[in-house]
Order: structure tokens, then C-alpha cells, then sequence
């Protein structure tokens, strides 16, 4: 439990929760570049290579960061007073954010998958 009373633990959570949306975000892009190379790289013929599936692989790992990182941000506010959070401040603004950021990630995976 926090004994600061001061909102900038409740910021320094939230700025964790959205580094890890940015890496989530970062692990989706890379695993569809990968796809995307090996499709470059051995034409369309070889769509199920291995690269297909080591870039579904990081897609998925970025998905799987999303909800991770929500629960552990809300293990952490769970945690503060009210003094360490500002009157009226939506503390689920990020949340909302990195569930978007996974489910975007979770439809690009069935994208591949289905295409």
C-alpha cells in the first residue's frame, strides 16, 4: 500500500500500462512485418511458411500483453488512497486503450490466419 499520497503514483502506474501498450503495440507490427517479409521473400506460393507462423507467434504475444498489463495496473490502483487520485480523473481511460490496442491486434491475427 502507498503511503505517498501523492497522484503521481497513479500517473507513474498509468505511464507503465501505456508502455506496455506501446510494446504490444510494437510486438504486432513486428510479427506482421515478418509475415509480410517472408511473403516478400518467397512469393505468394509459400503463404504457411515458417515465417508466417513465427509473425502470428510475436502477434499474439502482443495480444496477450494487453490484458496482462491491464490487470497489473489495476492490481496497482487498487492499491492507492483517494488523496493519490485526482477528483474526477477517468482512471480507466488507458484500459479502454490497451483493450482496443488487443483486440485491433487479436482481429490483424485472424486477418492473417483467414486470408
Amino acid at each position: 500500500m502507498s503511503e505517498l499520497n501523492d497522484p503521481r503514483v497513479l500517473f507513474a502506474a498509468e505511464r507503465t500500462l501505456l508502455a506496455w501498450s506501446r510494446t504490444s503495440a510494437g510486438l504486432m507490427a513486428f510479427g506482421f512485418l515478418v509475415d509480410r517479409a517472408g511473403l516478400v521473400i518467397n512469393g505468394p506460393a509459400a503463404a504457411r511458411d515458417f515465417g508466417f507462423w513465427i509473425g502470428l507467434a510475436f502477434i499474439l504475444v502482443g495480444v496477450l500483453v494487453c490484458p496482462l498489463s491491464v490487470v497489473q495496473y489495476h492490481r496497482s490502483v487498487a492499491q492507492l488512497r483517494p488523496v493519490e487520485i485526482p477528483p474526477g480523473y477517468w482512471v480507466n481511460l488507458s484500459t479502454f486503450m490497451s483493450i482496443a490496442i488487443g483486440l485491433l491486434g487479436l482481429a490483424l491475427a485472424i486477418y492473417l490466419v483467414v486470408a
